[in-house]
């Protein structure tokens, strides 16, 4: 059995690379077309990441998940460290993207290159990030957790879903998503059939 914990996990994770993707695809578009991208949509991705993945995805695993499995297993605890550190730099991370994006929209054309360059290398760190996530530690969190852990887990998560998974938002946040799911190319499919 799946637990939901590592359904809403999976779906997020799926959510937020196709941002990622979605990112570098318009990039791309404006690149081959050599025309300037819409930096009104490409704020709204980057605020949706650094809002909604590195402030509530990442807190519920550093918070919540690892510290179970910490106590459950002495197994994979250097890459729950690695992976606690990159929740930690991630922050950083995004704030040097968006940085750059600024730059960009302020500075122009010079500044087109940095920016797609420290977009592509944030993305690539995100999708190994996730990835390693899935492949090592949702696997050993099925094999060693409790009933008791998965029952705290699964309503902790339950809390606060990515909207961009098809479930409703804070109020706060639905303009956001809203427009994100509206602005952002087709191809990738985001919104709720994910």
């Amino acid at each position: 059995m799946t637990h939901a914990t590592i359904r809403i996990i999976r779906q997020e994770h799926a959510a937020l690379a196709a941002m990622l993707r979605s990112t570098l695809m318009l990039l791309e578009q404006h690149r081959k077309t050599n025309t300037m991208p819409d930096f009104t949509t490409l704020r709204a991705m980057l605020f949706y990441v650094d809002e909604f993945p590195e402030k509530r995805h990442h807190r519920k695993e550093t918070e919540l998940l690892f510290p179970k499995l910490r106590a459950r297993t002495p197994i994979s605890r250097e890459l729950l460290d690695r992976l606690d550190d990159d929740h930690a730099r991630g922050e950083r991370k995004i704030r040097d993207v968006e940085h750059a994006l600024l730059a960009f929209e302020m500075l122009g054309e010079p500044r087109r290159e940095a920016f797609e360059s420290a977009i592509g290398q944030y993305v690539d760190f995100y999708l190994n990030h996730m990835a390693l996530e899935e492949r090592e530690i949702l696997p050993l969190a099925e094999r060693v957790l409790t009933d008791n852990d998965w029952r705290d887990l699964d309503e902790a998560f339950a809390q606060n879903r990515d909207p961009l998974t098809g479930h409703v938002a804070d109020l706060e946040y639905n303009a956001l998503f809203t427009r994100i799911v509206n602005l952002v190319p087709a191809p990738i499919g985001l919104g709720p059939a994910l």
